[in-house]
């Protein structure tokens, strides 16, 4: 028996749908909790949690006229462009939560195989490295990916 979805599981597949649809969507918080009869803060809890910047989202909340969200897949026409918007989205201080989802857009944009993202994750990913060292590193990784010749 295939596992049973949680809420939060039904509302990103919800909204993952609608952006395979079209790279940006508004949507009302109110309405969409309607929808899944939940409470708006359970919307809030799914978008802040799984629609990130280093997931590759751009979220954007108007407050008044009933609490519209926009988010925005981002789309990149070459790997510089991608590597590069990404880069500037590193924060001085990476937590380790973000960083693993950083590897993995780079998994899923395939600009890692399987094999080099858990390598990275072991590495990047370990409590002993500071927020500050982790930021420096995964520039310096994202660095290497952009250049043209093959590692």
């Amino acid at each position: 028996m295939p596992a049973q979805k949680n809420t939060s599981d039904i509302i990103e597949a919800y909204l993952r749908q609608l952006l395979e649809e079209a790279q940006e969507i508004e949507i009302k918080r109110a309405d969409l909790a309607n929808q899944f009869d939940v409470v708006p803060s359970q919307i809030n809890y799914v978008i802040k949690t799984r629609f990130t910047a280093s997931k590759g989202f751009d979220v954007e909340s108007k407050r008044g006229g009933g609490g519209y969200i926009k988010i925005v897949k981002y789309q990149y026409s070459a790997r510089h462009e991608f590597l590069t918007a990404l880069y500037q989205k590193i924060p001085a201080n990476l937590s380790s939560k973000a960083a693993h989802d950083i590897i993995q857009l780079l998994f899923d944009e395939k600009v890692l195989t399987e094999r080099e993202g858990n390598l990275l994750l072991l590495v990047i990913t370990d409590g002993i490295i500071s927020p500050f060292t982790r930021a420096t590193m995964m520039k310096s990784i994202l660095n290497r990916l952009d250049r043209d010749d093959e590692i």
